[in-house]
C-alpha cells in the first residue's frame, strides 16, 4: 500500500479557482481503480495552501492515476494558480494498525 502525502503553496487570490479544480480531480479520482482515500484540505490558517492524501493499493494503481486525463487537465488547471510550493511524497506501507 502506499501513502501520498503533502501540500501544495499558491496564490490565495486563486484559491475559489484551486478549490475547483481540486473538487473536480477529487470526484475523478474517487473512481480510479485500486484508489482507496483521496483528498485535498484547505489549510485553515493559511488561505494559499492545500493538504494532499492519498492511499493507493499499488504503484500500478498509481502509475495509472498519473496517466489519466483528468490528472492532465488538473496539472494544466495548477499552473494557473500561481504555485509557490509543492511537497509531496510517497511512503510504502508494510503494516497498519491503531494509533492506541
Amino acid at each position: 500500500m502506499l501513502v501520498i502525502a503533502g501540500h501544495i503553496r499558491f496564490d490565495p487570490a486563486q484559491r475559489e479557482r484551486a478549490e475547483k479544480a481540486t473538487l473536480e480531480v477529487m470526484e475523478a479520482t474517487r473512481k480510479e481503480e485500486g484508489c482507496r482515500e483521496y483528498a485535498f484540505s484547505a489549510d485553515l490558517a493559511e488561505p494559499g495552501r492545500f493538504w494532499l492524501f492519498e492511499l493507493w493499493e499499488s504503484q500500478e494503481a498509481l502509475d495509472a492515476h498519473f496517466a489519466a486525463p483528468h490528472m492532465a487537465r488538473f496539472q494544466a488547471e495548477m499552473g494557473g494558480l500561481g504555485v509557490t510550493e509543492l511537497a509531496v511524497q510517497k511512503y510504502e506501507i508494510s503494516s497498519v494498525g491503531p494509533v492506541r
